[in-house]
């Protein structure tokens, strides 16, 4: 038999009015008789960052003494403790590292004392200490999201996307003589130019799949309730007569997903346009009044992005510094800021401690679908990273000891899990974002503060 050396290439798309949609990974776009790995179509890490405000009740004395975070064990095989416990479905990918501070994050001087939900935003993923100014004159950072998207995101059609939970729409100067930028968003691809993060599922979507076109193409499209697939049926058609039924099948299951996310947000609006009456009047119209449901949405728009590698980067700023929403699956009725502060009391670090398993159980959600979408020799999960944690560590005493930090994923063979890492008590943070980012083959010497690389 003749073998053909025609393929489809990994960078083609289905672009239609007001709409560019990538394609998922495809058997058919590796020539035939030629290994993946020398191929344009060989999966590349993708790498999810999500930062969790007001810190972790297992941050505290009596939480680090309890486990309520950090597992007692330490290597191979340690115990999943009661926040992690959503985790333990992936062990094998699963990467603890405790005892680790953000330094950074403290007061430099008498006039920073008070502001530390400024500066746990902004070390994140920086690890350095942020300016204290009201004006434009912002310096922080350079963040690991964007070290990783300005080496491997340049070729995607959307080098990096930031994404919230909740709106940040303050500006000037919030207090304590910092900037409102600090607290509004955790990615600074320079250390002096702060990335806006995208609250409404409706632009984040159109940011993915609806760039071809013009805006009145777009805006005419909403309008009449249309799909961005319908202007790409021909094309759909066209491309699957070509596919074996094993591809068939994989772009349709991604051109559903595609389509049941516009359907939710479409919905979303719908109802959001009919009933004045909302929980979040001055919510865009396509936030919906459920933060589960806006946090789930908005991670399945992730997966959908890693799936066709529209983007290898995304960064998830998940609540709001000082944010008193209430998270009524979690268990805990205290609102959030108010359970942050718990005085120490064993009962409310408990409180506290529900609504971070929650929070963890959301990431874990993300992960399982991970999991289960195929992605060249393995699944998205097997070619991601997922770094998952806080600037804050003792939320009480907005204290930056014992932050939280876990990674979820092999980034593509170069992470192997499985593993809790106890460090010396005071080890920078930015240890870990060096370590992480040296992992995913961004070569640098330093990220903010750090002082060395950790073994993962």
């Amino acid at each position: 038999m003749f073998i053909t050396k025609k393929h489809i290439s990994r960078r083609q798309v289905l672009q239609g009015m007001g709409a560019v949609v990538s394609l998922p990974f495809l058997e058919s776009m590796v020539p035939a008789m030629t290994p993946l790995r020398q191929t344009a179509a060989a999966p590349k890490t993708r790498f999810a960052c999500v930062e969790v405000v007001h810190g972790c009740s297992g941050s505290t004395m009596w939480g680090t003494e309890q486990n309520l975070w950090m597992p007692a064990k330490e290597g191979r095989d340690f115990e999943f403790t009661q926040i992690l416990k959503p985790l333990e479905p992936f062990r094998d990918y699963t990467t603890v590292i405790s005892m680790m501070d953000c330094h950074t994050a403290d007061p430099y001087t008498p006039e920073e004392v008070g502001a530390d939900h400024f500066r746990s935003s902004a070390v994140f993923l920086s690890g350095s200490h942020p300016k204290q100014t009201m004006g434009s004159d912002v310096y922080n950072g350079t963040t690991i999201d964007q070290m990783y998207a300005k080496k491997f995101g340049q070729d995607t059609p959307v080098p990096s996307i930031q994404l919230c939970t909740e709106n940040e729409d303050a500006s000037g100067s919030c207090a304590f003589n910092y900037s409102c930028v600090y607290m509004q968003t955790v990615s600074w691809s320079s250390p002096t130019t702060p990335l806006q993060m995208t609250y409404n599922p409706r632009m984040a979507f159109e940011e993915l799949f609806g760039t071809g076109g013009s805006a009145e193409d777009r805006a005419g499209r909403r309008k009449i309730n249309k799909s961005i697939l319908d202007g790409i049926s021909h094309d759909i058609a066209r491309l699957q007569k070509n596919l074996n039924p094993g591809d068939k099948n994989r772009l349709t299951s991604y051109l559903d997903n595609v389509r049941e996310i516009e359907r939710r947000i479409q919905a979303i609006e719908k109802y959001n346009a009919s009933n004045p009456a909302r929980e979040l009047p001055t919510a865009p119209i396509g936030v919906p009044d459920s933060w589960d449901e806006l946090a789930k949405l908005m991670f399945d728009l992730q997966l959908l992005a890693f799936t066709a590698d529209t983007t290898r980067v995304a960064t998830t700023k998940l609540g709001r510094d000082t944010s008193n929403r209430v998270f009524p699956e979690s268990g805990c009725t205290t609102p959030f800021h108010s359970a942050s502060h718990h005085g120490d009391t064993p009962s409310a670090i408990r409180d506290l401690a529900k609504i971070n398993t929650y929070h963890v159980g959301l990431v874990a959600e993300f992960i399982q679908k991970l999991k289960n979408t195929p992605d060249g020799d393995g699944n998205l999960l097997d070619h991601s990273l997922v770094l998952y944690g806080s600037g804050m560590g003792n939320s009480n005493v907005h204290a930056h000891k014992r932050v939280p930090f876990v990674l979820i994923g092999h980034a593509s063979g170069a992470i192997k899990g499985n593993l809790h890492v106890r460090m010396k008590e005071g080890t920078p943070q930015a240890n870990g974002l060096l370590s992480v980012v040296n992992k995913l083959g961004v070569d640098v010497d330093m990220v903010g503060e750090s002082n060395g690389t950790i073994e993962i």
